[in-house]
Formats: C-alpha cells, structure tokens, sequence
C-alpha cells in the first residue's frame, strides 16, 4: 500500500456544510468563514450553491458573497455547485474559479435535486462542461449518492460508472463520487474507485463522504489507499443534503488532517486554525459541531504550535 505523499482537501463547510441549517448566516458571516478557510491554508473551497433561492433558502445570497470575497488570492480556488444552465449563468458572471456540477447515481434523487433524470442532467452538464472550460474555470463532477439512495437504496456499480464515463468524455478535469447519506464502508469505497478507475479517463478523482453512520473518516482512509489524493471535508463536520431524510454533516476537515499529519501526509493547512474556525461556526450556527478534535485536542502537541502540516 502507498499513500499519497500530498493531498488536497476541498473545504465545503460554507456551500454544504450551511445549505441544510435552520441558521441562515448572513452573507458576512459566510464571507467570514470562507476567509477564516483560507488563510487556514485550505487551497479549494466551495463558495456558494447556484441553484434556486426557493429550493435552498440558505444559498439565496450566493452572488452576493462571491462579490464580497473578490477575486481569491494567491493558492485559493473559489467553487461555485451547479445544477443547471441557469446557475452555469449565474457562476460565469461571478469571480469564480471552478464550478462543480453534480448529477444523482438514481432517478428518484436526482428528481428530487434537480427536477430531471440523470440522463437529462447528463446531457445538460456535457455542454456546460465545455462552456466552463471555454470561460477558463476548472470543472468537476460530482456523482452524488453513488454508494447507496434515501429513496431507492442500494445502488448498482453500472449505474455509478456509466455516468463516470460520460462525465469523463465530457472533458471534465475532475470526477468525485458522493456518498451523500454516509452508507458507504471501507469495502465499498475500495470496490467502487477502483470499478470507477478506467472509466474515468484522465480527470482526477476526489470523494465527497457524510459521517451519517460514523464511516466518514474510515472511509477517506479506504480512499487514500487507493490513490484517491483529492477529499472533501466540511469545517466543523457541518453539513447535511435538503433533499437526502437524514443525510447528516460531512466528514470534518480537522479530523480528515489529523488522520493525514499522522499517516504522513502533507497538506500545507494550519489545523489550530481550522479547529478554531469550527468553534466559530458552531457559535454562529448555535450548536457545538460534530467535529472530534475540538473536543479531543490533537496530540501529541497543539496544532497551533505546530503551524501548517
């Protein structure tokens, strides 16, 4: 087994980690947190949701943090998620960097996310891929519930890496599997990366995993052993999917860096500061987050002594 020698982390506490709150933050509050992320030394961080303000009240002001950010600065790339040619609209009139477009493994999820089958969304992302990459943004595919569905249950390998294929073909520079109700396991993470590898083509691969049964972190070290050296994780282990039932927060990214810095792996972000940045957001939001090292500490010494790992 060889692990990654680095690995980025892609923070999506300010998109998905605020989009299923009873909270809503105030535009300078989001603001503040993707700030705080990035001068924590986290390099990709999603921004804002383009979708509907009525369907996710909590994303209704995403021009309006995007124009507060500005341009990102030096090592910071803002992602803006996309559901549709509207919201591909509403990103390439921003300052964003990249934009995630997301399709559901099952027809009844993607309905309910996006109002259309997966084929539907399919072809409509193969287009926006193109008119992205045209308008110089780094694209990605996010293939959500690819491990298993509130509404169908499990889900099969073809259906995952049938869309696989298409987003690779599409050109896309970066493909990541959802496991957005946290069913996955270790196994199965393993099985489907590497069911997933030839189908993907040249786009990088990264995964997106809810703590919903506490799997999340086992599971990101599954990942990694298969060479999987992208990872989204939430500051705070905030998160939850509107339309997944139960769906709860995502993996924590000081969690996902401490299971790093102790496997050897660098990342170049401070983990003092991102355990302070989920203690802020926990009171903004009014409740402590699930993330474990804000409650355990790190070991063996503070991470605020110890800088970026």
């Amino acid at each position: 087994m060889v692990l990654p020698r680095q690995v980025t982390l892609v923070e999506v506490g300010a998109r998905d980690g605020l989009q299923n709150e009873d909270v809503v933050l105030s535009t300078d509050d989001k603001v503040e947190l993707i700030r705080r992320c990035g001068a924590a030394g986290l390099p990709r961080i999603e921004v804002a949701s383009f979708v509907h303000p009525r369907r996710v009240p909590q994303m209704a002001d995403a021009e309006a943090v995007v124009d507060a950010l500005g341009p990102s600065g030096p090592g910071v790339s803002y992602i803006g998620l996309v559901l549709n040619r509207r919201g591909l609209e509403r990103a390439l009139a921003t300052n964003i960097d990249e934009v995630n477009f997301v399709v559901g493994a099952t027809e009844s999820f993607n309905r309910a996310n996006a109002g259309a089958s997966p084929a539907e969304t399919m072809v409509e992302i193969e287009s926006m891929v193109g008119e992205a990459r045209a308008a110089g943004l780094g694209t990605s595919v996010t293939v959500s519930v690819a491990f298993g569905c509130p509404y169908e249950g499990e889900v099969g390998e073809a259906a995952v890496t049938k869309l696989v294929a298409r987003a690779a073909a599409s050109g896309v520079d970066e493909i990541a599997l959802g496991d957005t109700i946290g069913v996955a396991v270790p196994n199965d993470v393993i099985r489907l990366l590497t069911a997933m590898g030839p189908f993907a083509g040249d786009a990088r691969l990264r995964c997106h995993f809810h703590d919903t049964r506490n799997t999340a972190i086992a599971n990101v070290a599954a990942a990694l052993e298969v060479g999987v050296a992208t990872i989204d994780s939430s500051v705070g282990g905030a998160g939850g999917c509107p339309f997944a039932p139960n769906a709860t927060g995502n993996v924590a990214t000081e969690d996902v860096l401490y299971l790093l810095d102790r496997s050897g792996i660098s990342t170049g972000i401070d983990p003092g500061a991102v355990i302070d940045t989920g203690r802020w957001l926990g009171e903004r939001i009014g409740r402590d987050l699930p993330g474990s090292l804000a409650r355990a500490g790190w070991f063996p010494s503070a991470p605020s002594d110890g800088g970026a790992l």
